[in-house]
């Protein structure tokens, strides 16, 4: 039986690896990454591949195949990602990002907790049944390596798989607290953008041109506060189209939550406005959102800026389309454009997805996280997008949406970390899952 230390010398040796997907990525790390899941299916005794999907340089996908110890077995797909997001200014880590460091119990690096931390018990587990001849199901395992980027590789490889799964399981959330265990049984869509706006030729003179020359950093200013949410966290009414109510039961059940300000004090983030505690999980399970991520214009000299580019995104909740929100967040960017301005713009999306928390494949992950953690999981709506899970519900396969992330692992900044605790229950939770769906 894989322990708590074997795990973490295999997480350790994973994590080194700097398998970055953003800000141009690192394609050798990736392969590595990819080629280092691979060898622990293949040494358990099941076969597998690196998949690549087309020849534009996109990292391979993992595919594999550990048999279960019988005939007429359920097959379970297990999802998970071996990219991370760059490391951002490391002089902000208190070690280095992909040297992982053990420290007040928890394990710090880039992808300690998103994903390879949260997915590993997942893959170790299933690896450790298969080489003993006690896996009761037939795990197919699929890794990707682009999930922290706008690529459709993982989901286009899975619309086509013609074998499917009778259940999926994707570790890549969390619980509320250490306390509260989860099931995420509906995650929000996402719509990315993209924009360059180009005023000239080359930056002006300021002091010669400037309330004259069409400045850049001031027309992206324009395209932005078209979109923009206003006081009460709400993006523009277009962007909200197809949003449903929560059922009363959600909304009672959220009330029995961890205080939504408590969990943003632990995300060391700082309210939006005097309502946003109060009102987090409708704003983030319930709600579409917006939010920019990046702005890059301008020097620190007296010029007028000749271009500018920004990065933003609309989270979709349920009952919302990639199909209708993307053409509308187009169309207020573009309808803010002034005269001698020009706009590059491209726009991605992926829609929302929402299970059955009733299906037997969930009512048997509710018994075997429950078994694991001590305590029934709640069932929650993820503010989260994870792009595989739309095709997934569009192929009607019960997926079980859950792990042991915390809002105090600090994921995508720096000083990334998970808990020793949280990756004991994912080994205890992946064992109990196999047991449990071994009888469906």
């Amino acid at each position: 039986m894989t322990d708590l230390d074997e795990a973490l010398a295999e997480l350790g040796d994973w994590l080194r690896i700097p398998s970055v997907s953003t800000a141009g990525g690192n394609p050798e790390a990736l392969v590595e990454a990819a080629g280092w899941a691979l060898r622990r299916i293949e040494a358990a005794g099941g076969s597998g591949e690196l998949v690549q999907m087309d020849d534009t340089g996109h990292p391979p996908l993992v595919v594999g195949e550990l048999p279960a110890n019988r005939d007429g077995a359920p097959t379970i797909l297990i999802y998970g990602h071996y990219d991370v997001q760059d490391a951002g200014d490391e002089s902000r880590w208190t070690t280095p990002p992909f040297e992982p460091d053990i420290r007040d119990g928890r394990l710090y690096a880039r992808g300690a907790s998103d994903d390879k931390g949260n997915f590993l018990p997942l893959l170790l587990v299933a690896c450790e049944l298969a080489d003993a001849g006690e896996l009761g199901v037939n795990v197919r395992v699929l890794v990707e390596g682009e999930e922290e980027t706008p690529a459709d590789t993982a989901e286009r490889w899975m619309a086509a798989d013609e074998r499917g799964a009778d259940a999926a399981i994707v570790f890549d959330s969390g619980g509320l607290d250490a306390d509260t265990p989860a099931l995420t049984v509906g995650t929000r869509g996402m719509v990315w953008a993209d924009l360059v706006v180009t005023t000239g030729e080359r930056p002006a003179h300021s002091g010669e041109f400037g309330g004259a020359a069409l400045n850049a950093v001031h027309v992206l200013h324009r395209l932005l506060a078209a979109v923009l949410p206003d006081g009460s966290g709400r993006p523009p009414e277009a962007l909200r189209a197809g949003l449903s109510e929560p059922s009363p039961e959600e909304v009672a059940a959220w009330d029995e939550l961890p205080p939504g300000a408590k969990l943003l004090e632990e995300a060391g983030a700082r309210p939006a406005d005097p309502d946003a505690g109060a009102e987090l999980y409708r704003r983030t399970m319930a709600g579409a959102s917006l939010d920019v991520h990046r702005i890059t214009a301008g020097e620190a000299r007296t010029i007028v800026p000749d271009v500018a580019s920004a990065s933003l995104s609309v989270r979709l909740a349920a009952d919302q389309q990639a199909s209708e929100i993307g053409p509308a967040l187009e169309a207020l960017i573009r309808g803010a454009v002034p005269d001698g301005a020009e706009l590059e713009l491209r726009v991605d999306g992926g829609d929302p997805s929402r299970f059955d928390p009733a299906s037997p494949p969930l009512l048997a992950a509710r018994r075997a996280i429950a078994r694991a953690a001590g305590t029934d999981p709640v069932l929650i709506r993820s503010g989260g997008s994870i792009p595989i899970l739309a095709v997934l519900a569009e192929r009607g396969i019960p997926t079980i949406v859950g792990g042991f992330g915390l809002p105090e692992d600090r994921i995508h900044a720096p000083d990334e970390s998970y808990a020793l605790e949280s990756l004991r229950l994912g080994l205890e939770s992946a064992r109990a899952l196999y047991e449990e769906l071994a009888a469906l």
